[in-house]
C-alpha cells in the first residue's frame, strides 16, 4: 500500500510518496517531491481518502485552543434572528464554507461568532482597517470573555487561538500562519478577490472558510474568484426585505441636481473641451476609458494632458460652491437630525468643517479622536459628521437618520455601503431613513451618479421623480413617466427619490395627491423611467 507524507511549508502543502495527484504539480527543485496550494488542502485530503491511499498528515499544526461557548454569565446569551438563523445553517450545510451577503447593519458580526463556536477550533478573523481590527475584538471579547483575543496589526503582533488581522498584515504572514488556524472569517470578502490579498487564502490551509459582505460583486469582475478561495454565496437577502421584517429602517433616496455658478460652468466647459480635443489627437473615440487613459498618461504628453483637464473639470463639478449652498438648506431644514456628510476628497470635507463647524473623518484622524467623535454622535453631542471614504465600510456609526452625498465614485458597492450607514432601526418604527444624493447639473456626475442608481434596481426600489422650484418652495411630485422638467427662469433641482416598496409618499398636504408606491422589477424601471 503506497504511504503519502503531507506537511505545510511557506503557504503550500508538500506531498511525497506519490507521483500524481489532483491540484499538485512536481516541485522543480526535487525530484521526488509534488507541491500544492495550501488552499487544496481539503481537496487534497478528499482525494487520498476516496482513493484508499494510506497517508501520512502532518499539515495542520493548530493553535491549541480551549472550550470555545458563548459566555452566559455575564448576560451575553446570543441569539440569532431568524434570517441570521438561516444564514448560519446554510453555511453549515456547505460543508462551513462559502460567503454571507447581508445589508450593512443586520448582524453579520453576530453570525461568524457563532460559527466561531460552531467550529470550536483556532479561528482567524481578517479585516480591511484596523478599526475594524478594534471593533471586531471588542464584540468578540463580549461574548467569549474568557478567551485572549489576539491582534495583527498596527504595530500588534500577537497570535492567539482567536486573532483578528488586517488584511495587510495576513497577506505579510499567511505563509507563516497558514496551518494554524482551522477556521478563517474574511470580512468584506469582496476586498480578498484583490490580484495582492487573494493570496492570503491560497496560503491558508484553513477547511473551514466564512465571507461576509454586503457588496459581493466588484466593478472589475473579480468577485468571480472568491468562490474558489473561500467558498460560494450560500445565503444572501436585500434591505428591502429586513426592513419589512423590521430588522432595518425603510429608506427613501433623493437625487438632487444643482446648476453650478456661471464661473464654474465656464471653466467647467474650458477643461471638458480641452479634454475632448487631446483625446481627438490622440486618435481615440470618445469616450476613453478612464483607466486605460491613466496607463497612456505616463509615457504620453498629450495624454497626460487629457488626464489632467478631464480631473479639473471633475474637479470643479464635484467641489461646486452650488452644492455647499444646498447643503446649507438641507442642513438648515433638518436640526436636530443626525446626519453623515460623504465627499469624495478631503478637501471639500475640509471646507465643509469649516464652513458649518462640524466634526470631520479623515484618514488623517487618529484613532482617539475618530473615536471621540463616533461616541459624540452617538451621545447627541454632535448631530452632524462629514467623511470622506473612511466611514463607507464597516465601521459601526450608530443611529444616523439622513445622510448626504456631495460626492463619490461610480461604484455601485460605495453607494451601497454609504446607504448602509443608514439602515439601523430605528427607535420610530415609522421613521425612514433619508439618503440625498447632490449633482452638479449636465456635467459627467450625472454619468457617475446613474452608474451608483444601478445598485438600487437590486433592492427593488421604485422610482418617483419631482421638480423642486425656488420659487414659492412648490413641489410637484409624479411617478416617473416624464424627463420634460426645464425651466429658464428659476433655480431647479430634479430629486429622484426610490423608496423601499410599500412606503406611501405624500406629495401635498391633500390627500387625494398620495402616491401609493409598489415594487418594480429592474427591468421595468429601466424601460419605464428612461433615466440617463
Amino acid at each position: 500500500m503506497i504511504k503519502v507524507a503531507l506537511s505545510y511549508d511557506k503557504g503550500t502543502i508538500l506531498i511525497q510518496g506519490i507521483a500524481h495527484i489532483p491540484f499538485a504539480t512536481v516541485d522543480p527543485r526535487t525530484s521526488d517531491q509534488l507541491r500544492a496550494p495550501a488552499l487544496y488542502y481539503t481537496n487534497i485530503m478528499e482525494y487520498i481518502k476516496q482513493s484508499g491511499i494510506e497517508y501520512i498528515d502532518n499539515v495542520l499544526d493548530l493553535l491549541p485552543s480551549p472550550n470555545i461557548k458563548i459566555g452566559t454569565n455575564d448576560g451575553n446569551n446570543l441569539s440569532l434572528r431568524d434570517y441570521q438563523q438561516k444564514a448560519l445553517d446554510s453555511w453549515i450545510r456547505a460543508r462551513m464554507r462559502g460567503c454571507v451577503v447581508l445589508p450593512t447593519g443586520s448582524g453579520k458580526t453576530v453570525i461568524a461568532i457563532k460559527s466561531i463556536e460552531t467550529v470550536n477550533a483556532a479561528s482567524l478573523v481578517v479585516v480591511p482597517t484596523l478599526d475594524l481590527m478594534d471593533q471586531w475584538t471588542s464584540v468578540i471579547s463580549k461574548y467569549f470573555p474568557d478567551i485572549n483575543i489576539g491582534n495583527l496589526g498596527g504595530g500588534t503582533d500577537d497570535i492567539q487561538p482567536i486573532t483578528v488581522s488586517t488584511y495587510d498584515s495576513a497577506y505579510i504572514r499567511a505563509s507563516n500562519l497558514g496551518n494554524k488556524f482551522s477556521l478563517t472569517i474574511f470580512d468584506e470578502v469582496h476586498h480578498l478577490a484583490a490580484p495582492g490579498y487573494k493570496s492570503i487564502a491560497e496560503q491558508l490551509v484553513s477547511p473551514f472558510r466564512l465571507g461576509l459582505t454586503a457588496t459581493f460583486e466588484r466593478e472589475d469582475g473579480l468577485h468571480t474568484e472568491i468562490p474558489k478561495l473561500v467558498g460560494g454565496v450560500v445565503f444572501q437577502t436585500s434591505s428591502t426585505e429586513l426592513a419589512e421584517q423590521k430588522h432595518l429602517a425603510f429608506y427613501k433616496i433623493e437625487r438632487r441636481q444643482v446648476e453650478m455658478l456661471p464661473d464654474e460652468i465656464e471653466s467647467y466647459k474650458n477643461y471638458y473641451e480641452m479634454y475632448q480635443s487631446c483625446l481627438r489627437r490622440l486618435g481615440f473615440r470618445y469616450p476613453l476609458p478612464f483607466e486605460k487613459l491613466v496607463m497612456i498618461s505616463g509615457r504620453n504628453k498629450v495624454a497626460r494632458e487629457a488626464l489632467l483637464a478631464r480631473n479639473r473639470a471633475m474637479d470643479i463639478a464635484l467641489n461646486s460652491r452650488s452644492k455647499i449652498e444646498e447643503l446649507r438648506e438641507i442642513l438648515a431644514d433638518n436640526k436636530g437630525i443626525k446626519t453623515i456628510i460623504f465627499t469624495q476628497h478631503n478637501k471639500l470635507v475640509y471646507e465643509l468643517s469649516d464652513t458649518f463647524l462640524i466634526p470631520c473623518i479623515t484618514y488623517k484622524t487618529d484613532k482617539a479622536e475618530r473615536q471621540d467623535i463616533i461616541r459624540g454622535f452617538k451621545d447627541g453631542k454632535y448631530n452632524a459628521v462629514v467623511t470622506s471614504r473612511v466611514l463607507d465600510e464597516g465601521v459601526d456609526v450608530p443611529d444616523a437618520e439622513l445622510g448626504i452625498i456631495l460626492s463619490g465614485t461610480g461604484s455601485s458597492r460605495e453607494f451601497i455601503q454609504r446607504l448602509g450607514r443608514l439602515l439601523r432601526p430605528k427607535g420610530d418604527a415609522n421613521k425612514n431613513a433619508l439618503l440625498i444624493e447632490i449633482t452638479s447639473a449636465e456635467t459627467r456626475e450625472t454619468r457617475t451618479s446613474a452608474k451608483r442608481r444601478k445598485a438600487l434596481y437590486n433592492e427593488r426600489t421604485t422610482t418617483v421623480e419631482r421638480k423642486v422650484e425656488e420659487e414659492g418652495k412648490r413641489e410637484d411630485r409624479t411617478i416617473n413617466n416624464t424627463n420634460n422638467v426645464s425651466s429658464n427662469n428659476s433655480k431647479n433641482i430634479f430629486t429622484t427619490t426610490a423608496i423601499s416598496n410599500h412606503i406611501i409618499l405624500m406629495s401635498s398636504p391633500s390627500p387625494s395627491l398620495a402616491v401609493s408606491l409598489s415594487t418594480s422589477t429592474s427591468s421595468e424601471l429601466t424601460d419605464r423611467n428612461n433615466i440617463t
